[in-house]
């Protein structure tokens, strides 16, 4: 009953998509079945970017990482002139250049991207840049990802969703994130109110606790939200909220209970992100679907969560996990175990672009995804789509590539990072 209850929740609160998955039992600390887990690794090893589109070899020719103030743009070419682009996530690559320049560049120059997968688990090894996980090797990976697959997608003629999967939407339904801490639960509903009237969004998500372990302030805005906010916004609007891995095992349990109370969609890190028993005692001892993944490097580390059926939805970030085709495998193998992939995007750069192709590409998609505007004043055609949030709803770029083109007159301002 216990388990049911727990799918249900899943089901009702994340939309129609649940009901195309297969249904799993997600029952108390059942590991996953050795033929469970053979399907797992089968999904993750299956090829994601298709080959197939590329009759010739794609030589890479040259990279280069450009910075103009704090933007940065990774602008690769082929030795047939083809040319891609991306922007980075300059709240990280201001500080991770050096890695993009001396250990990512000389690898890549001379490979035939159409070896793109191969050439991810090469770069791992190269250099011992494995000694990098996480975020430091991963951001600068995923920069230069993009900027190939942009480049392959012109030469195609096809989307960077097409590259990597089939298109299973060409809108997203958005979320209203708002990732404020440290002011009271009556000043939160206000600034959701305006957020939404802004992106008119169907469904919201806000912060719990005091982020990592640190006391709340002010003491229980938690318990004083939780059930002001669907008070406020009503039984029809979908709510989630983010922990930040604010809480301990007891505590993450009293909080979820409060959540389930009011109907609660999905309860994020509860627990510090690298607590992986204690995140599945928590999501055993609760109802409400536990989400997690922002944080995690490790594909390996996303089989245990899955098979230990521990995250009901993964949340992998395509910068922080090293692109879209990293990211794909954990979509895989979450869509085998009847788990929901909404993955979670940086708030900088083109970030949300980024996340709507990926997204566009996967079929266990959550009904809703994190809303994030283009942060930087960066000047760009995209002749399909205002990627701004229109009554709840963005639509995917239809183009080539990234469907997106930068100001030719605004990537000249910027210079080449030699490191």
């Amino acid at each position: 009953m216990h388990t049911n209850r727990r799918n249900f929740l899943a089901t009702a609160a994340l939309g129609s998509v649940a009901a195309a998955l297969p249904l799993t039992s997600f029952g108390k600390t059942n590991d996953a079945t050795e033929a469970e887990y053979a399907r797992l690794d089968a999904a993750a090893k299956r090829p994601v970017l298709k080959k197939e589109l590329f009759k010739d070899p794609v030589i890479i020719d040259n990279i280069e990482l450009l910075r103009y103030k704090d933007t940065f743009l990774c602008r690769v070419r082929s030795k047939d002139g083809a040319v891609g682009m991306a922007v980075g996530n300059s709240l990280q690559m201001r500080y991770l250049y050096p890695i993009f320049v001396n250990r990512l560049q000389p690898f890549f120059i001379g490979k035939d991207a159409r070896n793109l997968e191969a050439l991810l688990e090469e770069v791992y090894v190269y250099d011992s840049n494995y000694k990098l996980q996480s975020v430091a090797f991963w951001d600068p990976v995923a920069t230069l990802e993009f900027a190939l697959l942009d480049m392959m997608g012109r030469i195609a003629n096809k989307s960077i969703g097409q590259l990597i999967g089939d298109i299973h939407h060409k809108e997203i339904h958005v979320y209203q994130a708002n990732s404020e801490r440290d002011i009271t639960a009556e000043e939160t509903i206000r600034h959701l109110q305006a957020q939404l009237a802004q992106s008119q969004a169907k469904a919201i998500k806000f912060k719990l606790g005091g982020r990592m372990s640190h006391v709340e302030y002010p003491a229980k805005r938690s318990e004083q939200l939780i059930p002001l906010v669907r008070k406020t916004f009503g039984d029809d609007m979908v709510i989630s909220a983010d922990a930040n891995g604010s809480y301990d095992v007891k505590e993450a349990i009293r909080i979820g209970k409060i959540m389930e109370e009011y109907k609660y969609a999905f309860y994020e890190e509860p627990v510090p992100f690298d607590w992986y028993q204690e995140t599945r005692q928590v999501a055993d001892a609760l109802n409400i679907p536990i989400a997690g993944g922002e944080q995690e490097p490790s594909l390996r580390n996303f089989r245990w969560l899955l098979g230990t059926k521990t995250l009901k939805i993964v949340q992998q970030d395509q910068f922080y996990f090293g692109g879209m085709i990293r990211s794909m495998r954990v979509a895989r193998m979450a869509e085998v175990m009847g788990a929901v992939c909404t993955p979670h995007t940086t708030g900088d750069g083109f970030g949300y672009v980024y996340l709507a192709h990926f997204i566009s590409a996967i079929p266990n998609a959550g009904k809703y995804h994190e809303f994030k505007d283009l942060s930087k004043n960066l000047p760009f055609e995209c002749k399909d789509s205002s990627l701004k949030s229109e009554n709840g709803v963005v639509k995917i770029p239809q183009g080539p590539g990234l469907g997106v083109d930068i100001d030719p007159d605004y990537v000249k301002k910027h210079t080449v990072v030699t490191a």
